[in-house]
């Protein structure tokens, strides 16, 4: 990984110096856009509509438009602002870990050490486990005054962007103020069908089925050329049934019966999620047999 940003957390008169380094990567398999005739490459110009000149990005500026009158805003513009001049991650307060709504988050920063000492990094990574909170900061990066949440993942600081709260919209569907009424059968059946599916959350067991056929696709065009049906690929897919309509508590029912005659089954990792892998999920182990009364 390479550091993206260096700076320092600070709250009071302690001063954390690190580098931010992204947490995150896109897995998606990259495509371009192709003109359908010949397959020749589409590309977009940054063409000027005043000269006609395609300008090279050293040469771009930007501007706002208040619908009578532009002004133009270079990068020294922008780099002159305090705020994008500064390094600081600043805790502006520490709050309970649950009072954070996941909604809110945006980008996710792994934060490393960057002093012959780690030890100030240490001390807030242990006070934010034992306290069970989250501190608030306030930095800047890439030209914006950013909102934060700095907590510990495992023995790492992470710094997570926060949306602004005028960016997070309010729902408000007419639906949901209709009264609904539910019968205590209707709550006892999906009950169980929540039980059914109770499980610990293990990501690693998912994969991205779309990227995976996407990249079967790929292969075997590759292989026998541009002439390949999705059928010779993946094989014929099952049509959709007619889309019976149940009520509800026919449906709970039926999903119920379902995933209890699935759970009887051992689970096994489909053979798309074990090729993104390239291994298999671990099997549990047997439970140990009782020992036999004398």
């Amino acid at each position: 990984m390479r550091a993206i940003w260096k700076g320092a957390i600070t709250f009071g008169l302690v001063n954390v110096p690190v580098k931010v380094y992204s947490a995150t990567e896109d897995h998606d398999i990259s495509l371009h856009q192709v003109h359908d005739k010949d397959g020749g490459r589409i590309r977009y110009q940054r063409r000027c509509e005043v000269c006609g000149k395609v300008i090279d990005f050293d040469h771009i500026d930007k501007a706002f438009d208040d619908g009578e009158r532009t002004v133009v805003l270079t990068n020294d513009d922008l780099h002159s602002l305090p705020q994008e001049r500064s390094r600081e991650i600043d805790v502006v307060e520490f709050v309970p870990n649950e009072q954070i709504d996941p909604i809110m988050f945006d980008r996710s920063y792994f934060l490393e050490p960057d002093s012959k000492s780690n030890k100030a990094y240490a001390l807030l990574r242990r006070t934010l486990e034992e306290t069970e909170r989250t501190a608030i900061v306030h930095f800047a990066l890439r030209q914006k005054t950013r909102l934060g949440a700095l907590r510990v993942r495992g023995d790492v600081l992470m710094l997570q962007s926060l949306l602004w709260d005028d960016e997070v919209r309010e729902a408000t569907f007419p639906a949901l103020d209709e009264r609904v009424r539910l019968s205590a059968k209707e709550l006892e059946m999906s009950h169980a069908l929540v039980e059914s599916f109770e499980s610990d959350f293990t990501p690693g067991k998912f994969s991205d089925d779309y990227q995976i056929e996407l990249r079967q696709l790929i292969d075997a065009k590759l292989k026998k050329g541009d002439a390949v049906s999705t059928e010779e690929t993946f094989g014929e897919r099952p049509e959709e049934d007619g889309g019976e309509v149940l009520d509800l508590m026919e449906a709970l029912r039926r999903s119920v019966e379902s995933s209890r005659g699935a759970s009887k089954k051992a689970p096994a990792k489909s053979a798309s999620a074990k090729s993104a892998s390239g291994k298999s999920a671990p099997a549990k182990s047997a439970p140990a047999k009782k020992a036999k009364a004398g």
